[in-house]
């Protein structure tokens, strides 16, 4: 049974593990004279790619973006995607696990957890040359190694994550207290849903986690993006069986198995439910 490749995040040989694993490197240095192209995989890690110039498309999670000046992607380990860049694209790719940052500041928490659930964004270009500033400035601390750079690396992650969580339709919109606790749990619901879809996929083992009624769970979950519990989580599940069905050559009873289905026709009726094509019906046609 073939598996969704998952890449690992592997330090240079000069760089030792301390809290965790952080990596930044400029684009033009990984790709040199050459396009690139990533088949598609899961990471193990956070990943930001920042564009300052280039061009190509990026696939995250079967929602395709178009790669251009001053775009950023922001990846949650777990996300498949598959990438190619056109040969003069310039930028940073930093690479860094959840031990690594944030700290136990609850408040970094916060950042990091809002900004990763923004893939995509294309910014204004001052608004680029703030982002830009932090992640150079990370880029010359980790290249330099004194003293303290770990410590300048994250504050400098907050930097960042802030500076990205502002990019909205909307950047002047005030935000109730309410509203932030409601956009907290909801986030914390989508963590949980990542992390258990495989094994736990009623909604009761959710209010179980969260410690929340349904009726709390689903008034959360409707504020944020009008769905209702149930509704995300089937569409996790089928989130998951794309991604198995396009990036493996698993048969479709082993991929219902991974699932967490033990009866396969139910898996099949589920699947075609909620998209109107069979399983294999669906790698056929996306293939």
């Amino acid at each position: 049974m073939k598996n969704i490749p998952v890449r690992q995040l592997i330090l240079p040989p000069q760089v030792q593990p301390t809290g965790g694993r952080f990596k930044i490197r400029r684009v033009e240095d990984i790709m040199g004279q050459t396009d690139l192209l990533h088949n598609l995989h899961r990471h193990s890690f956070f990943f930001i790619l920042a564009i300052q110039q280039g061009h190509g498309r990026h696939e995250i999670d079967f929602t395709a973006y178009e790669v251009s000046d001053n775009t950023v992607f922001f990846l949650r380990p777990g996300q498949v995607h598959q990438l190619e860049l056109k040969t003069g694209s310039t930028g940073y790719l930093v690479e860094f696990d959840h031990e690594y940052y944030p700290p136990d500041q609850k408040s970094s928490g916060q950042y990091l957890r809002k900004a990763s659930y923004k893939n995509y964004c294309l910014l204004e270009s001052s608004r680029f040359g703030k982002i830009y500033n932090a992640l150079t400035y990370i880029f010359n601390e980790y290249t330099a190694r004194e003293l303290g750079y770990n410590e300048i690396i994250r504050a400098n992650l907050d930097i960042f994550c802030i500076e990205y969580i502002r990019q909205s339709n909307s950047p002047a919109l005030a935000i109730t207290a309410a509203r932030t606790y409601e956009q907290e749990r909801f986030e914390e619901f989508l963590e949980l849903l990542q992390k258990y879809i495989t094994t736990h996929k009623q909604v009761a083992d959710y209010l179980e986690f969260m410690h929340l009624s349904a009726y709390q769970l689903n008034e959360i979950t409707k504020s944020s993006i009008g769905k209702t519990a149930s509704e995300l989580i089937n569409e996790q599940v089928i989130l998951e069986a794309k991604r198995y069905l396009l990036a493996t050559s698993n048969q479709v009873k082993d991929i219902a198995e991974q699932l967490g289905y033990e009866d396969v026709s139910y898996f099949i009726r589920f699947f075609k439910k909620h998209t109107q094509y069979s399983p294999e019906a669906f790698r056929h046609r996306s293939g």
